[in-house]
């Protein structure tokens, strides 16, 4: 199960620093093309987003492998998992259903992650 739950936060820190990177660099006109949510929010706050979506995917890894406050990788995995549903409201709010469903196998695949490192396969 260890090796199962450094993959899943190996799929999620690449996922999250990838998005998050586009997020926290890229002008608006080109976000809303691949994000439409990003015309609810103000430039500020997508960067925002893109900046804890890296923030986040650092935490996955980082800790764990460095050995360094390890605690700090299931507290990262709980972050993403918040920050997956309150993405998965916006989707909803905004009746994307394929956002939604997207947005859900993420946060469970964070609470996974949370779950296996806070509780049975901690370091």
């Amino acid at each position: 199960m260890n090796a199962f739950l450094w993959v899943v936060q190996a799929v999620l820190a690449a996922s999250f620093a990838l998005s998050g990177l586009v997020k926290a660099t890229q002008p608006r006109d080109r976000l809303l093309g691949w994000f439409p949510w990003a015309e609810d929010f103000s430039p500020p706050t997508v960067r925002f987003i893109g900046a804890m979506g890296v923030l986040g995917a650092v935490g996955l890894i980082a800790p764990a492998a460095s050995g360094v406050a390890p605690e700090l990788t299931p507290a990262a995995a709980t972050g993403l998992a918040v920050m997956m549903a309150l993405a998965g409201a916006t989707h909803v709010r905004r009746k994307e259903p394929p956002g939604v469903a997207v947005t859900a196998v993420i946060l469970l695949l964070a609470a996974l992650v949370a779950w296996g490192r806070f509780g049975p396969y901690a370091w």
